[in-house]
């Protein structure tokens, strides 16, 4: 059994470890295609949804951002052509985030490179067994975690 320090220490250790990699990664994808990380994340999120599509406010939900935040997110995308936003044909309450071409290509630009930049600095330090075992883990805690 831990004792207090160690099991402390031990989250600790997942969070520094986390927040370094995550800074490597992200800082790599705003280099080379120009994307903050909450844009980075808005544009994997729809690319890898059929149709390349979402309502804003699920949207928004899943990438844990305040509605005004997700606001000024969606706008920038949408200045750069990467998304539009269309209505719902059913419900007028409703509108969609929707990636263009153009942002379906840099989408899946990106989303290579990230799979690149992640074999780089998790997968080959941490092997395929400790890397697999890692994602189990957090899927573990977010299920047990979640609201």
């Amino acid at each position: 059994m831990a004792d207090d320090d160690e099991i402390v220490t031990w989250w600790g250790l997942v969070i520094e470890g986390y927040l370094a990699t995550q800074d490597k990664v992200m800082a790599e994808i705003e280099q080379r295609f120009g994307l903050a990380p909450a844009q980075f994340d808005i544009l994997l999120r729809l690319v890898r949804t059929p149709g390349y599509q979402m309502p804003m406010t699920r949207l928004a939900k899943e990438a844990a951002l305040s509605s005004g935040g997700f606001t000024k997110v969606a706008d920038r995308l949408e200045a750069a052509g990467l998304i539009v936003r269309r209505p719902s044909r059913d419900d007028r309450r409703v509108t969609y985030a929707c990636l263009s071409e153009h942002g379906k290509s840099v989408a899946e630009r990106a989303r290579r490179t990230c799979a690149e930049i992640l074999r780089h600095r998790v997968l080959e330090p941490l092997g395929p067994d400790a890397s697999k075992a890692l994602a189990e883990a957090m899927r573990t805690l977010r299920s047990v975690n979640a609201e």
